[in-house]
């Protein structure tokens, strides 16, 4: 991994590594290559509490500024993930250190509704295939996105949590003869609390 960020001809087997030792390598050059690298910092925000509000002893030390616990993030450097337990030479290799926001209530209700394959069209399209018709009340993807922020999921929870919701549903609904399913408050809350 460290040749590849830091801009070489690396040798790529295109079928697979050690079932064809005979095959012929593909030659890429990552030098104009951007590398993004990302990841979920469970606890990163003790290092930089540590870091920030700490105090110099001395006479003519000053104090640093004590920073609020609201928002760490903004303040992750370098030496906080090295701290974290990243080796310094993965750290070393990455010249920008940035932070990303949690996404609000909106942006998990746009995750749960909007994209192309979004979920719930997912389960849609699932019941359609059983010719059944689902429909979901509005308040339900509030409950949805609520559980998700309480359990502080993400957008990965959500699926966990339409999962709870639907998975009786999708076994039960195909064997019975209605044509229109629909997802109501008290059924979501009921389900939940299983």
């Amino acid at each position: 991994m460290l040749k590849l960020l830091e801009g070489n001809v690396i040798n790529v087997p295109p079928k697979g590594g050690r079932k064809h030792p005979e095959q012929e390598f593909v030659h890429i050059n990552t030098q104009n290559i951007l590398f993004i690298c990302g990841g979920a910092f469970e606890g990163i925000e003790r290092h930089i509490a540590r870091r920030k509000n700490t105090r110099i002893i001395g006479f003519t030390a000053e104090e640093k500024e004590r920073v609020g616990s609201e928002n760490l993030l903004q303040y992750v450097e370098a030496q906080d993930l090295r701290a974290y337990g990243l080796i310094p030479e993965i750290v070393g290799r990455l010249p920008v250190v940035t932070y990303l926001d949690q996404l609000d209530r909106d942006s998990l209700k746009r995750i749960l509704t909007e994209p192309k394959n979004a979920i719930l069209r997912q389960y849609k399209r699932l019941f359609e295939m059983d010719g059944i018709k689902l429909e979901i009340d509005e308040e339900v993807l509030d409950l949805i996105v609520d559980t998700a922020m309480e359990r502080k999921l993400g957008a990965r929870g959500l699926r966990s949590i339409c999962e709870q919701i639907m998975n009786d549903a999708m076994f039960e609904a195909p064997s019975s003869s209605q044509k229109l399913f629909r997802v109501t408050l008290e059924f979501a809350k009921e389900k939940l609390a299983e």
